[in-house]
């Protein structure tokens, strides 16, 4: 059985995403690769371009994350980032995550273009920021007579 994968190809400097799938020998050049490999694009179709390996999940969605070594299922106590979101502050809790290379079991495949081969790296514009102008005082005089309470001992009820 020939490896399937759809492949989730995001740009940050348009901030748009495009969805695609590839299987065969295509797809096939993909397995045993890691989580922020960077890849050249045109065998995926994507010519003249370097891909890194962002993320993914298998077929269950459970996500990959890149510091479980191998492909395999594992329960791993994670306290934030890919497969867990915590309820409350300082929370870990023992969640199941794959590892960070891909296998035929790999679903999904999220990439990010890193940059456009032959093409010279875009220069970050200069802005200056704005200054922010300061509210009227008749704002402050209010927002000084309006200040919350500190909560003390509640008042015993008397039987």
């Amino acid at each position: 059985m020939l490896a399937k994968f759809k492949l989730i190809i995001s740009d940050p400097s348009t901030g748009k995403s495009a969805a695609s799938e590839i299987e065969g020998s295509r797809a096939q050049a993909l397995v045993g690769r890691a989580l922020g490999e960077v890849i050249d694009g045109s065998p995926l179709g994507i010519a003249q371009s370097r891909l890194r390996i962002s993320g993914g999940c298998d077929k269950n969605g459970i996500p990959m994350r890149a510091d479980v070594h191998g492909g395999v299922k594992k329960y791993v106590v994670l306290s934030s980032g890919p497969g867990f979101r915590s309820s409350r502050h300082g929370e870990r809790r023992r969640k199941l995550v794959r590892g960070r290379t891909i296998t035929d079991e790999t679903y999904q495949i999220n990439f990010t273009v890193t940059t456009e081969a032959g093409a010279p790296p875009k220069k970050a514009e200069e802005v200056k920021p704005k200054p922010t102008p300061s509210p009227p005082k008749e704002v402050e005089k209010a927002a000084e007579k309006h200040r919350p309470k500190k909560a003390g001992k509640k008042p015993s009820k008397k039987k």
